[in-house]
């Protein structure tokens, strides 16, 4: 690996839980430069021909190999957009784990837009894991938009994992979806804001052909004075099987904004959404005081169970 500062392995180690080089393929971009990248037999890394981002090619029926893509951001000011494509071969199996970790000290804001686009051959498998965080004490804001668009092939699968528990001042994360027949999509969102952080989770997903499925979750923390909106349409032009679920936690003077929304263009499309806000019960917080918590110490594990 290439050689890092404290505040820059630390970053990694946040978002990609890397320590040391990771086997198989992947990159890693820091303060807008690629400082290290390798390649295997059956996945390719490669930049894209405007130069602004990747793409990664995963030959067909790949299986048990995984692709790591992180970056980080140490310099104030910073601001860029990058765009990673990967392509997934027919009946693949794959994971890929991303994320992005700003530190900002400095008076100026730090940004980062990533687009990911995923194109999921017949019958392949893909775990998708995006963990974004920020950290420092300057004044300038450490602001993360990703946007993720999926566009899956009969009978190919997807579980994604979008986390955020920690750090990030704004974020406006996009979500889209196109599910053809026979596949399934899993996203399941862990979000927490405090301060007066914002963020906005914007999903909508596309069921294209019969015997298709979404489940999309989002398990949420507002603390302080920030703000969520969690907007989650689920459109079923086919006979498929759709559900939507927004649970969240308010604290302090939060606010978190639930809009699910579901479209039937097919008589056999069977739609389901959920949505929960609340404060923490009371007798939660009581039942751990009695084992020697003190109040906040309850609140905490409360939130950390919630957000597993």
């Amino acid at each position: 690996m290439p050689e890092f500062d404290e505040i820059q392995k630390r970053l990694l180690a946040e978002v990609a839980d890397l320590h040391k080089v990771p086997a198989g393929a992947y990159n890693i971009r820091s303060n807008g430069e690629s400082v290290g990248r390798a390649s295997t037999e059956n996945i390719e890394i490669s930049p894209r021909k405007d130069g602004q981002g990747l793409e990664i090619r995963i030959k067909p029926g790949t299986k048990n190999e995984s692709v790591h893509i992180p970056v980080i951001i140490s310099q104030t000011g910073l601001k860029e957009v990058v765009y990673n494509d990967f392509y997934i071969g027919e009946n693949a199996d794959v994971f890929i784990i991303a994320g992005c970790g700003i530190h900002n000290c400095g008076s100026q804001d730090s940004q980062h837009d990533g687009i990911h686009r995923f194109f999921v051959g017949k019958g392949a498998k893909v775990k998708y894991v995006e963990k974004h965080y920020g950290s420092g004490t300057g004044a300038g804001k450490r602001i993360l938009n990703p946007v993720t668009e999926i566009y899956m092939e009969d009978d190919s699968s997807a579980e994604m994992e979008m986390v955020q528990i920690e750090g990030v001042d704004d974020t406006d994360r996009v979500t889209k979806g196109e599910v053809a027949k026979g596949a399934k999509l899993v996203i399941r969102e862990r979000l927490m804001t405090h301060g007066d952080q914002n963020a906005l989770s914007t999903y909508t997903i596309n069921m294209n052909g019969d015997g298709c499925s979404a489940d999309v979750v989002s398990r949420s923390v507002a603390k302080n004075n920030s703000y969520q909106k969690f907007d989650a349409t689920l459109v079923g032009n086919a006979a498929c099987n759709g559900h939507t679920e927004c649970d969240s936690i308010i604290m302090d003077s939060g606010t978190i904004l639930a809009v699910p929304a579901l479209e039937a263009n097919n008589v056999d499309a069977a739609l389901v959404h959920e949505a929960a806000i609340g404060k923490i019960a009371g007798d939660q917080i009581i039942k751990l005081m009695t084992l020697g918590l003190t109040e906040e110490e309850a609140e905490e594990q409360i939130v950390n169970g919630f957000l597993k």
